[in-house]
Protein backbone atom coordinates (compact mmCIF):
# COMPACT_ATOMS: atom_id res chain seq x y z
CA UNK A 1 0.00 0.00 0.00
CA UNK A 2 1.37 3.32 -1.13
CA UNK A 3 1.70 6.57 1.67
CA UNK A 4 1.73 8.87 -0.70
CA UNK A 5 -0.68 11.41 -1.18
CA UNK A 6 -0.53 13.83 -4.58
CA UNK A 7 -1.46 17.01 -5.16
CA UNK A 8 -3.05 17.00 -8.87
CA UNK A 9 -3.70 20.13 -11.09
CA UNK A 10 -6.06 19.92 -13.52
CA UNK A 11 -5.03 16.35 -13.51
CA UNK A 12 -1.89 16.64 -13.56
CA UNK A 13 0.55 15.81 -10.52
CA UNK A 14 1.96 19.00 -8.82
CA UNK A 15 3.28 17.74 -4.97
CA UNK A 16 4.13 13.60 -3.62
CA UNK A 17 4.06 14.01 -0.37
CA UNK A 18 5.69 10.49 1.41
CA UNK A 19 4.50 10.05 4.95
CA UNK A 20 7.01 6.64 5.16
CA UNK A 21 9.95 9.31 5.43
CA UNK A 22 9.77 11.38 8.89
CA UNK A 23 9.40 15.08 8.83
CA UNK A 24 12.10 16.95 10.11
CA UNK A 25 11.73 18.98 13.74
CA UNK A 26 11.64 22.82 12.28
CA UNK A 27 9.01 21.59 9.95
CA UNK A 28 6.44 19.76 12.47
CA UNK A 29 7.13 23.18 14.82
CA UNK A 30 5.83 24.88 11.98
CA UNK A 31 2.65 22.81 11.03
CA UNK A 32 1.96 23.09 15.00
CA UNK A 33 2.26 27.14 14.97
CA UNK A 34 0.08 27.04 11.88
CA UNK A 35 -2.30 25.35 13.74
CA UNK A 36 -2.20 28.06 16.64
CA UNK A 37 -2.32 30.69 14.21
CA UNK A 38 -5.60 29.09 12.68
CA UNK A 39 -7.19 28.28 16.53
CA UNK A 40 -7.54 32.24 16.51
CA UNK A 41 -9.82 32.47 13.44
CA UNK A 42 -9.05 31.92 10.07
CA UNK A 43 -11.31 33.56 6.64
CA UNK A 44 -12.83 30.87 4.64
CA UNK A 45 -16.00 31.26 2.41
CA UNK A 46 -16.11 34.84 2.88
CA UNK A 47 -16.62 34.66 6.87
CA UNK A 48 -14.31 34.70 9.65
CA UNK A 49 -14.77 31.71 11.55
CA UNK A 50 -13.31 32.36 15.08
CA UNK A 51 -12.91 28.39 16.63
CA UNK A 52 -12.20 26.59 13.12
CA UNK A 53 -12.73 23.03 13.59
CA UNK A 54 -10.60 20.30 11.95
CA UNK A 55 -12.57 20.32 8.57
CA UNK A 56 -13.00 23.72 8.26
CA UNK A 57 -8.93 24.40 9.09
CA UNK A 58 -7.71 21.65 5.88
CA UNK A 59 -10.39 23.43 3.44
CA UNK A 60 -8.70 26.56 4.67
CA UNK A 61 -5.08 25.00 3.84
CA UNK A 62 -6.47 23.22 0.57
CA UNK A 63 -7.74 26.85 -0.32
CA UNK A 64 -4.38 28.40 0.37
CA UNK A 65 -2.20 25.23 -1.08
CA UNK A 66 -4.23 26.05 -4.55
CA UNK A 67 -3.33 29.72 -4.18
CA UNK A 68 0.59 28.98 -3.81
CA UNK A 69 0.39 26.48 -6.66
CA UNK A 70 -1.30 28.71 -9.10
CA UNK A 71 1.06 32.01 -8.45
CA UNK A 72 4.28 29.34 -8.13
CA UNK A 73 4.53 29.78 -4.08
CA UNK A 74 6.69 26.19 -3.65
CA UNK A 75 7.51 27.39 -0.21
CA UNK A 76 3.57 27.97 1.01
CA UNK A 77 2.38 24.76 -1.28
CA UNK A 78 4.89 22.89 0.27
CA UNK A 79 3.63 23.79 3.74
CA UNK A 80 0.37 23.20 2.40
CA UNK A 81 1.03 19.71 1.03
CA UNK A 82 2.30 18.90 4.25
CA UNK A 83 -0.33 20.20 6.50
CA UNK A 84 -2.96 17.93 4.63
CA UNK A 85 -0.82 15.17 4.46
CA UNK A 86 0.10 15.19 8.09
CA UNK A 87 -3.42 16.29 9.74
CA UNK A 88 -5.35 13.90 7.59
CA UNK A 89 -3.42 10.81 7.19
CA UNK A 90 -6.05 9.01 5.38
CA UNK A 91 -6.14 11.09 2.50
CA UNK A 92 -4.66 9.83 -0.73
CA UNK A 93 -4.91 12.83 -3.23
CA UNK A 94 -5.78 16.57 -3.63
CA UNK A 95 -7.56 17.04 -6.69
CA UNK A 96 -7.63 21.04 -7.91
CA UNK A 97 -9.50 21.88 -11.14
CA UNK A 98 -8.42 25.48 -12.26
CA UNK A 99 -11.23 27.26 -14.10
CA UNK A 100 -9.32 30.48 -14.66
CA UNK A 101 -8.71 31.50 -11.19
CA UNK A 102 -11.78 29.36 -9.66
CA UNK A 103 -10.67 26.73 -8.22
CA UNK A 104 -12.56 23.70 -7.32
CA UNK A 105 -10.90 21.47 -4.58
CA UNK A 106 -11.57 17.62 -4.07
CA UNK A 107 -9.85 15.49 -1.11
CA UNK A 108 -10.00 12.12 -2.07
CA UNK A 109 -9.51 9.51 0.38
CA UNK A 110 -11.04 6.43 -1.18
CA UNK A 111 -8.59 6.05 -4.45
CA UNK A 112 -5.03 5.91 -4.10
CA UNK A 113 -2.84 7.91 -6.18
CA UNK A 114 -1.12 6.24 -9.22
CA UNK A 115 1.82 7.52 -10.21
CA UNK A 116 1.69 9.06 -13.74
CA UNK A 117 4.04 7.74 -16.34
CA UNK A 118 5.71 9.81 -19.31
CA UNK A 119 5.16 8.02 -22.70
CA UNK A 120 7.48 9.47 -25.33
CA UNK A 121 5.99 9.14 -28.57
CA UNK A 122 8.38 8.71 -31.35
CA UNK A 123 7.08 10.30 -35.16
CA UNK A 124 6.92 7.91 -37.92
CA UNK A 125 8.39 8.99 -41.88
Amino acid sequence: MSNIMAVLLNGIAQLEYDRDKLLPDHQSVYLNKMDAKMAEGIYLDEQTIRQPDLNQRTRFAAANLAHAISTSDESTAAAMCSYLAIRLPELKQVRIEDGQGEFTIELVFDKAYQKQVAVEFTRLH
